[in-house]
């Protein structure tokens, strides 16, 4: 009797470490293309809204160590090259910028975020003075995307 209480034992200890040791499958995630281009469009509306207000200081945008490939320029290196660098484009400027999110593609977990966009910059009476496209690569911290690689070009349409 104790050798097939000691055996059930035996066998029951077994298939519960065969059940313990099986790979878990990982859940996927899902990714909702459409809510992260209007997450990606609202941070480029506040962009623009932080530029065209003049107090680049608080801008949310860019990630501490964020790169910026400006045309005819170096690369700007770390957020407060680049807020340097914007400052500097505002000092007596009255034109006003907007960006429009046109694609964007989304890593399976979410986290990485490349958005194809467009700009328009128009002078004080609203007339089109340049326009232009870009690429951001976005990458989610702390919940929410920052900049952390940019590149912008003229189209050719600048007016000046």
């Amino acid at each position: 009797m104790k050798n097939i209480i000691l055996k059930g034992a035996l066998v029951g200890c077994v298939i519960s470490l065969l059940f313990a040791c099986k790979e878990k499958k990982e859940e996927p995630v899902v990714i909702d293309k459409e809510q992260i281009k209007k997450e990606i469009q609202a941070k480029e509306n506040e962009f623009a809204e932080t530029y065209n207000s003049g107090v680049l200081k608080n801008i949310g945008y860019y990630a501490d160590d964020a790169t910026s490939f400006f045309q005819n320029r170096a690369p700007l290196v770390g957020k407060e090259a680049i807020i340097t660098f914007l400052q500097s484009d505002l000092a007596a400027n009255t034109d006003r910028i907007t960006f429009t999110t046109n694609e964007v593609f989304v890593s399976n977990d979410g986290n990485l975020v490349v958005e194809i966009g467009s700009f328009k910059v128009v002078d004080s009476v609203n007339v089109p003075i340049n326009t232009g496209n870009y690429m951001t690569m976005f990458e989610k911290r702390n919940g929410k995307y920052v900049a952390v690689r940019d590149m912008s070009t003229s189209d050719g349409m600048s007016v000046q």
